[in-house]
């Protein structure tokens, strides 16, 4: 579903348009007339909703999925205490504004200080800069559908890299752009490439170190 296209009259048409399965679609308020006000007020009460379109749905979690982002936060900001002080990280629970109004919680995000006002963060509830880097830990609940326009809507806000991480089979998708994709197995070491440069991590030590 894009902005400007006319609402879906049957819950079947909402849930092919969204992509996710309708357990995650929030029906209050009504599709097609949700804002960010509402994506906050639901933050503010520890619910997690990304704004589609208008449309509320509750982002996949999962404790697992949670401790291998919370674990590649870790790594950054090691990388960035050692000497490559280039930006700031951010966690799961940060809603960020990407084109045309789209919210989304990536589950780790890095943010270069050229791409903040003044050069540092500020403190409004939906982060307004796009970040150089979206990080996503893939739950049983994403479908095929869901990630392939996710990663579109971050490249044309123009986040230079995107990881997909497949918790089961231990493999992470690089996306330098929708359809310029690298896939990574344990064996692996993922490379910040030209966003962390000099940033490199085992992927078999980050999956050991999360379980």
């Amino acid at each position: 579903m894009s902005t400007g296209t006319l609402l879906p009259t049957t819950v079947a048409d909402l849930i092919d348009r969204i992509g996710v399965p309708p357990d995650r679609i929030r029906l209050q308020p009504p599709p097609g007339t949700a804002t960010e006000d509402d994506v906050i007020a639901l933050c503010d009460q520890n619910v997690y909703c990304e704004l589609i379109d208008g449309v509320l749905v509750e982002k996949a979690v999962g404790q697992y999925e949670s401790r291998l982002a919370m674990w590649l936060g870790y790594f950054l900001l090691d990388y960035i205490e050692q000497g490559h002080d280039l930006g700031v990280v951010h966690g799961s629970d940060s809603p960020h504004r990407f084109f045309r109004g789209q919210i989304r919680y990536p589950d780790v995000a890095f943010v270069s200080y050229d791409r903040l006002p003044g050069g540092k963060p500020t403190h409004e509830p939906i982060a307004p800069w796009v970040p150089n880097l979206a990080v996503e830990v893939i739950s049983a609940s994403n479908t095929t559908a869901e990630m392939e326009a996710k990663a579109e809507l971050y490249f044309n806000s123009d986040v230079e890299l995107v990881w997909y991480v497949y918790p089961e089979s231990r493999m992470v998708d690089v996306y330098t752009a929708p359809d310029q994709r690298t896939t990574l197995h344990e064996t692996d070491n993922l490379d910040g490439g030209t966003v962390l440069p000099g940033f490199t991590l085992s992927i078999s030590k980050w999956f050991e170190r999360a379980n």
